[in-house]
């Protein structure tokens, strides 16, 4: 039975006015909704409780959950539902590719849960969404948003053989923090995993939220340890607490700190950086292709 993180009741910090701002696209997204319950997809738009979630639907987009909708990893920050997965679902790919055709997609993002329960991680999906879609649809544009797949180093080549365009690996949250946030990950084994893609020609991208209660210095830190790995693209958003029993907000940061903190990645060396409030990992993340 899959249960969702455990935090005690607790007073929510109000939200500021720029993240009450209402959703320009809600009662759009009728059409996306159908194809997806249809093919019995997930995505983690709706799983995660994304904030732009009526937006990215109205636009005819969506960020694809593969592998189920059930994690094995339990980070206190997270709305998905954590316990024992069910069965890898070997129609999948092939349902992946139908709605990207069905929706016309022209840049798709797929991620996962974390499968520790799988001895390759779910990598070979993640490989056959990613062949399946090239061979359906040899025009659009691949990302994938993988796990760390325990630091299984023939995992991670799996998918990169598969020929994605950008793989995106999120670092989440600063160092400081992974002790209490994410107490299954391993900040290292991620920043190694994250080098191992920029070594190849694929693009690699990372990110991370920020309102945990994290420093200034956590973040320069955390921004040049991706650097140093030479990732290329990054995004920085705003956690936003998605229940009173998950991890609380300590801070909502501005938009001018956003600004800041796009400014200093970019100085860096950061080739594309999407920062704001409302930003998450596949937000805008076709705008990239651009730059």
């Amino acid at each position: 039975m899959p249960t969702m993180n455990a935090e005690p009741r607790q007073t929510l910090l109000r939200k500021p006015p720029w993240l009450k701002v209402p959703p320009p696209y809600a009662g759009q997204s009728h059409g996306v909704r159908k194809t997806l319950a249809g093919l019995k997809l997930h995505t983690v738009c709706r799983e995660a409780a994304c904030p732009n979630i009526a937006e990215c639907f109205a636009s005819g987009t969506a960020t694809f959950l593969i592998l189920g909708n059930i994690c094995t990893r339990n980070c206190r920050y997270c709305n998905i539902a954590h316990g024992l997965p069910t069965t890898a679902d070997q129609t999948e790919p092939a349902r992946l590719a139908a709605a990207v055709a069905e929706m016309n997609i022209r840049y798709v993002v797929i991620t996962s849960v974390t499968r520790d329960d799988l001895a390759d991680g779910g990598a070979k999906v993640f490989s056959d969404c990613i062949r399946t879609l090239r061979e359906s649809r040899p025009s659009c544009k691949i990302e994938v948003l993988i796990p760390d797949f325990g630091g299984n180093p023939e995992a991670l080549q799996t998918v990169i053989e598969a020929g994605p365009d950008v793989i995106n690996h999120n670092i989440e949250v600063a160092a400081s923090l992974y002790p209490q946030l994410r107490p299954q990950g391993d900040y290292r084994r991620s920043l190694d995993l994250l080098k191992s893609i920029s070594q190849t020609s694929r693009v690699s991208k990372s990110g991370f939220m920020v309102g945990f209660g994290e420093t200034r210095d956590d973040l320069t830190r955390l921004m040049d340890d991706l650097a140093s790995v030479s990732c290329e693209r990054l995004t920085i958003g705003q956690y936003q607490q998605p229940s009173r029993r998950h991890w609380p907000v300590k801070k909502y940061y501005p938009p001018e700190e956003f600004t800041e903190l796009k400014s200093i990645a970019l100085a860096m060396g950061f080739r594309h950086v999407e920062a704001g409030p409302r930003v998450r990992s596949s937000y805008h993340a076709a705008k990239a292709e651009n730059d």
